[in-house]
């Protein structure tokens, strides 16, 4: 009787164990605290993964797929923004402008012209020409006088510049660029600046800054370029169309048929190996047609719109610097280095802040000296730490004796475009003003309040850039050739105040 009862007891006691551990297996555990071993359910952020004697199932399996994919699409955003940018703009320049040779340039002047460019800088003329080294080099025979600019390859690194931080320093001289399958030292000759782009594709990008409308005639005139192995000649300036048109990246599938197309007219260069890895599983392959399925468009659509809030935050909030000048929102827009590396990374968040919300990258852009060079600050919070907003005014107190030897300009963008600020005016003015500005009111100590935003103060409108609606906006103050007072940085910016 006494043995019955025991093994009666000892049968419930098993049998309470196994319903004890066939509830642990059922309760799922912490992704930190998986063991990944037997049978485990696994609490994730794609939902729950149970694994079977340590394996997937076919459908846990596909998840763990399509969130890989989806992260890689993410991050392939970030490193691709300045290739796109730079790709969209190319296309849309030579359809909206009608380009139809190598050494054709277009010339941005008007306000609705420069309004497709990103961030573009609307108190001198533009001068672009996008060319391709795959057919040989080129050469160019350069002006001199007071301009900048330079030549960038795709992935809008400075390749050289050209003019005042250039080589001929102003003084004009000859240029030769080689394509990446080129030798270099084949070309060399006496009296010729010889370079080399990473990418077949180039752009050349040039700022007449001589105010001069004779000197812009002569420079028109003088300047030549054309394959090395045949006599430069003048090129094609095309200007005065006048077209409203945008080259701000596109979203969507559109942003990553752009990235495949000019992936593939490309090298792959050592660096972006790994990014080309991880995006031939997105269907986005050198040789291969960009034909994503229904799967692939669905994880490229939420990839790309992630993507880019991801960067759009970086933007707003770039965590890798601190302001400019202590105790104020101001940036340095350029903060990272020309060749967008270091010795032990790749800038991809630094760069990506540039070209999310601007073009371009010279050397003189990048590493300015004093009295050459260009600096360009942006803020887009005022004196509180609060966003700037369309529906309010603010005062951007402007001090006397801005350290330039050129000029200094205030430029309204859009933050959803990040192309000049299309309040409904016509003129440059109209959302541009600076030291050249004709009409500008100034304080009797020479310094300058700039107003922005909602309604102009009474008696202030020649300094008043308007906004509207709910768009949110941020500014540039630009300085061309800055002066010492900047870099030691005893001339300082306020941040906006709200009028009251």
């Amino acid at each position: 009787m006494r043995s019955n009862l025991h093994q009666t007891i000892t049968v419930a006691m098993l049998l309470c164990v196994g319903v004890l551990n066939a509830n642990a297996q059922d309760k799922p555990v912490p992704l930190a605290d998986a063991g990944l071993r037997g049978d485990e359910k696994i609490e994730t952020p794609i939902g729950e993964i149970q694994l079977h004697d340590s394996y997937f199932d076919e459908e846990a399996s596909q998840r763990l797929f399509d969130e890989l994919d989806y992260q890689r699409a993410c991050q392939a955003y970030l490193w691709s923004t300045p290739l796109v940018s730079i790709a969209t703009w190319r296309d849309r320049q030579a359809e909206a402008f009608g380009v139809e040779g190598a050494t054709d340039f277009v010339v941005l002047k008007s306000l609705k012209e420069k309004r497709g460019i990103v961030t573009g800088n609307l108190t001198t003329p533009y001068i672009f020409n996008f060319t391709n080294l795959k057919g040989g080099p080129v050469r160019i025979e350069y002006p001199a006088g007071q301009t900048a600019g330079g030549v960038l390859d795709f992935w809008m690194r400075s390749v050289f510049d050209l003019g005042l931080t250039g080589p001929d320093e102003g003084q004009g001289a000859s240029y030769i660029v080689v394509g990446p399958e080129e030798n270099p030292a084949s070309y060399e000759q006496e009296g010729v600046h010889v370079f080399q782009s990473p990418t077949n594709n180039v752009l050349v990008g040039i700022r007449v800054l001589d105010p001069d409308p004779k000197y812009y005639e002569t420079y028109k005139s003088q300047y030549k370029m054309g394959p090395v192995d045949e006599a430069p000649e003048p090129c094609r300036f095309i200007e005065d169309k006048n077209v409203e048109w945008s080259a701000t990246a596109p979203r969507g599938l559109d942003y990553w048929e752009v990235l495949s197309d000019i992936l593939n007219e490309e090298p792959v260069r050592t660096i972006d190996k790994p990014w080309m890895a991880m995006l031939e599983p997105l269907g986005i392959a050198k040789g291969q047609a960009f034909e994503p399925d229904q799967r692939l468009q669905k994880i490229l659509l939420d990839g790309a719109a992630m993507g880019e809030l991801m960067t759009r935050n970086i933007q707003v909030n770039p965590r890798y610097t601190d302001p400019y000048w202590e105790g104020t929102s101001w940036y340095k827009s350029f903060d990272f280095h020309v060749e967008e590396e270091t010795e032990t990374i790749q800038e991809i968040d630094q760069r990506a802040t540039w070209f999310y919300e601007a073009v371009g990258a010279s050397k003189g852009m990048v590493n300015p000296t004093p009295g050459k060079g260009q600096v360009y600050m942006t803020t887009k919070r005022d004196a509180s730490g609060d966003m700037l907003r369309a529906d309010k005014t603010y005062k951007l107190h402007v001090p006397a004796d801005v350290p330039v030897g050129q000029f200094w300009s205030v430029t309204l963008y859009s933050e959803e475009t990040r192309r000049p600020y299309d309040n409904g005016g016509t003129e440059i003015r109209d959302i541009s003003l600076g030291s050249r500005t004709e009409g500008l009111h100034k304080n009797s100590d020479g310094s300058v309040d700039l107003y922005i935003g909602a309604e102009a103060p009474e008696g202030m409108e020649s300094n008043f850039l308007k906004t509207i609606g709910d768009d949110g906006w941020f500014v540039y103050f630009r300085l061309y050739a800055p002066l010492q007072p900047f870099f030691d940085k005893s001339f300082k910016l306020p941040d906006f105040e709200v009028v009251q």
